[in-house]
C-alpha cells in the first residue's frame, strides 16, 4: 500500500491537536478545493457544475468534473457524449455518470492559499459547534467560573471553553466582583455564535432560585438521591431565601438533612451566596399548615383557609406582628411566594377585634382584605422553574 499522502498526515495530526473527527477535516478540505477550483477556473471555460474531489495517496488533491453520458449533449457542464466516454472507457453506457479528472497542471500557490482559508473556516465552526454541544447540556446548572473582566453592566466569566456572561441583572445585590475570583453561577442560556469568527456564549445567573436548589444538590446527598425533596424556593437574592422541603422517608427529616451537623451543609450554601439568610421549611399538603410553616421564625396561633380566594388568614401573637410580617413585609412575602397563598396576617388582638365585630364571616374565611402591611405577592414558583 502506497503511503499516505503528506496532506492526510496534517488532516490526522491536526484532527489530535483540534479533537476533531478526520472527516469532518476531510469534509472541509473537499469544500475549500472546489472553491479553490472555481476561483482558479475563471477564464472563459464552461465550468463544470458537478465536481467531486478525491485525497488520493499518490496526490494529495485530484478534481473530478462529473457529467452524465448524453445521446444528444445540451449542456456540456454537466453532460458527456457517449462517443466521448467510450474513448475513456468502452464500458460507458447512455445516463451513466463519468468522472473525468479536471484537476488544472499548475493548480498552485493561489489555489492552495484559498483553500487553506476554507478549511480554516470549516474547522472553526466545526470547533465552534463541539463547544455549543458541550455546554448546551449544562443549560439549568451550576459552573464553577473565574471572573475575567469587570464592566458596570456585566462580568465576563471564564468557564473553560467559553466565556459566560453576568448580566447586571443577574447580580447579586451588593455583590463585588473582583478579576480571578472563583464563582459558582447558574447557567441560564447557550447561544451559538453567528458565525465562526463569534464564539458560543453563556448567560448565567447569581441571583436565580436553581442556584440555590443546585447547590443544596451538592451538598445534600440525601436531595440528589431523591430521598428529599425540594418543593418549592422563593428568594430575593443577597438578602433571604425561604426553600419547602419534603422527605419520601418517614425516618429522615427533611429540614434537619438540608442543615446538617451543627448546620454544616446549610453553611456552605450560605457561604457561597455571601450570607444570604436562609430559612429551610417542612413542606405540608395541608395549606394551613404549610404556611403556618412558612411565615417561620414566627409562631402562628392559628389560620383560616379560604380556598375559593385562595387567601389564608393568620393570627400571630401580638408581640410577634412585626416579626411575622417581616422587615419591609419581607417575611410574608416570600412565605406567600414560596407557599403560592395569599397571606392575610393579624395579631391575637387585631384577630379578636374583627370576631367581635364580624365573627362569623371571619370564622368562614370571607372576611377581612389583605393586610397593608406589604404589598402584593407573586404566586410562587414552580419545580420546573427552579429545574
Amino acid at each position: 500500500m502506497a503511503r499516505k499522502s503528506e496532506m492526510m498526515d496534517a488532516i490526522e495530526a491536526l484532527a489530535k491537536a483540534k479533537d476533531i473527527s478526520v472527516d469532518q477535516i476531510v469534509g472541509a478540505v473537499e469544500e475549500g478545493c472546489k472553491a479553490a477550483y472555481r476561483r482558479y477556473i475563471k477564464r472563459g471555460q464552461n465550468m463544470p457544475l458537478n465536481l467531486s474531489v478525491v485525497l488520493s495517496r499518490e496526490h494529495d488533491v485530484q478534481i473530478f468534473a462529473r457529467k452524465v453520458v448524453a445521446e444528444e449533449v445540451e449542456d456540456d457542464s454537466q453532460q458527456i457524449s457517449l462517443e466521448q466516454a467510450k474513448a475513456l472507457s468502452p464500458n460507458y453506457e447512455l445516463g451513466d455518470i463519468v468522472e473525468i479528472d479536471v484537476t488544472p497542471a499548475d493548480f498552485g500557490r493561489v489555489a492552495a492559499q484559498t483553500a487553506k482559508q476554507v478549511i480554516m473556516q470549516k474547522l472553526r465552526e466545526a470547533e465552534k459547534g463541539k463547544i455549543y454541544d458541550e455546554y448546551i447540556e449544562k443549560e439549568n446548572e451550576i459552573l464553577t467560573g473565574i471572573v475575567e473582566r469587570v464592566e458596570p453592566k456585566a462580568v465576563y466569566v471564564e468557564l473553560g471553553r467559553t466565556q459566560g456572561v453576568l448580566e447586571e441583572s443577574e447580580f447579586i445585590p451588593g455583590e463585588e466582583y473582583r478579576p480571578g475570583d472563583h464563582i459558582k453561577v447558574y447557567v441560564l442560556q447557550v447561544y451559538r455564535g453567528r458565525d465562526a469568527s463569534h464564539a458560543t456564549q453563556v448567560s448565567v445567573s447569581r441571583i436565580h432560585t436553581g442556584l440555590v436548589k443546585r447547590l443544596f444538590e451538592m451538598e445534600v446527598p440525601e436531595i440528589a438521591t431523591g430521598v428529599v425533596q425540594i418543593k418549592s424556593i422563593a428568594r430575593e437574592a443577597g438578602s433571604r431565601t425561604k426553600m419547602a422541603v419534603a422527605s419520601t422517608d418517614a425516618a429522615i427529616d427533611p429540614v434537619g438533612a438540608c442543615v446538617g451537623p451543627r448546620g454544616s451543609r446549610v453553611d456552605k450554601v450560605v457561604s457561597e451566596l455571601k450570607n444570604e439568610k436562609i430559612d429551610i421549611i417542612k413542606w405540608s399538603q395541608d395549606p394551613a399548615e404549610f404556611v403556618a410553616n412558612a411565615l417561620n421564625p414566627a409562631h402562628v396561633l392559628d389560620v383560616f383557609v379560604s380556598d375559593s380566594e385562595k387567601i389564608c388568614r393568620v393570627v400571630v401573637p401580638d408581640n410577634q406582628l412585626s416579626l411575622a410580617i417581616g422587615k419591609e413585609g419581607q417575611n410574608a412575602r416570600l412565605a406567600a411566594k414560596l407557599t403560592g397563598w395569599k397571606i392575610d396576617i393579624k395579631s391575637q388582638t387585631q384577630a379578636a377585634e374583627l370576631m367581635r365585630m364580624n365573627a362569623p364571616a371571619v370564622a368562614e374565611g370571607t372576611g377581612s382584605v389583605i393586610a397593608d402591611a406589604y404589598e402584593d405577592y407573586d404566586l410562587p414558583q414552580t419545580d420546573d422553574d427552579i429545574e
